[in-house]
């Protein structure tokens, strides 16, 4: 197990899709580059969870909605700027391919990529999409779980609401940008749409299966195999109302297996929600603990090939396709 282990580490890296981190940051609860013994990720814990790649999410609560949704995101893109990238040297702005491929096999540095959780930042107008995606936005979740003028959110499901006309035209404007579109919180119907709308793969950076646990924000078997036909991934979640009753690694497990069973592996990545969950599984209570989800891995059977795809490669593949 441990030339297994050593083997991945030298040839391999952890990403991870989805955390919350901006929020504590905002809230001047602990500062990024100084290990903290509150929350969930930090970048001295990024560096001893060996974390390359992750994804940081401006998410914007609901209080701010939609008045103030512009002005909230604004706020944060500030934080993840003075403090994420407070030292270029430890940390870079992912925007392009190549340039997030060339700092994580030097491993000089590591790369954050900065998201939007809501398109309710959009303000409805293209011109500020354009906009964010200059201040280096690259990826957005169309919707939280409310409505907005994109599409429905999970708790609206029972309306039968897809994308609107503008949500259309946002899918399609952010296909010519380059950017990722997020369907994590999405209704089915607007899943369904945007499939049909999207000329590039998209994602779903945190969810899991709801074949293994019920859950409204969990995808079916069909969500799952379409989003793998169309060349897109699904970061599983480390929430524990989306693994199962026990909420344990093993049921986190579960969820990779269902997805490889059904699918393969090659559209499995990891979205851990680290920093926007209070419980975590056992044995995965912060980022310092992704190495113990690459030995659990490895005992499950998998693969050294199977296991860097699940836990780095197919994230950074997906964005080859999209950045």
């Amino acid at each position: 197990m441990e030339a297994k282990v050593r083997d991945f580490f030298m040839s391999g890296f952890i990403a991870d899709a989805h955390c919350d981190t901006l929020l504590d940051l905002a809230q001047n609860k602990r500062r990024f580059m100084e290990k903290s013994s509150t929350g969930h990720l930090d970048f001295p814990r990024m560096e001893e969870g060996r974390v390359a790649l992750q994804f940081f999410a401006a998410f914007i609560g609901s209080e701010y909605k939609p008045e103030r949704a512009l002005k909230r995101t604004l706020q944060l893109i500030d934080v993840f700027y003075k403090e994420v990238l407070a030292n270029d040297k430890e940390i870079v702005l992912g925007t392009s391919y190549r340039q997030i491929k060339r700092a994580i096999q030097k491993k000089q540095q590591k790369v954050a990529l900065l998201t939007i959780e809501g398109g309710e930042a959009l303000a409805g107008d293209l011109h500020v999409l354009h906009v964010l995606y200059r201040l280096g936005v690259r990826g957005i979740g169309l919707t939280w779980n409310q409505r907005n003028d994109i599409a429905d959110g999970v708790w609206e499901s029972t309306s039968g609401g897809g994308l609107t006309n503008f949500g259309r035209r946002v899918v399609r404007e952010m296909n010519t940008l380059g950017m990722i579109v997020d369907l994590a919180h999405i209704a089915e119907k607007g899943f369904w749409d945007t499939l049909q709308v999207s000329e590039k793969p998209v994602m779903v950076s945190h969810a899991n299966c709801r074949k293994v646990h019920d859950h409204p924000r969990n995808l079916s078997d069909e969500q799952i195999k379409a989003l793998a036909d169309a060349g897109g991934v699904i970061g599983l979640t480390l929430a524990p109302d989306f693994i199962g009753k026990e909420r344990d690694l093993d049921s986190f497990l579960a969820h990779v297996d269902h997805v490889a069973g059904l699918v393969g592996t090659k559209c499995i990545a990891i979205g851990s929600d680290y920093d926007g969950i209070e419980e975590t599984p056992a044995g995965l209570e912060d980022v310092t603990k992704m190495p113990n989800l690459v030995i659990a891995l490895f005992k499950r059977g998998y693969t050294l090939e199977e296991v860097k795809n699940i836990m780095g490669q197919n994230l950074l593949d997906y964005l080859a396709k999209i950045l």
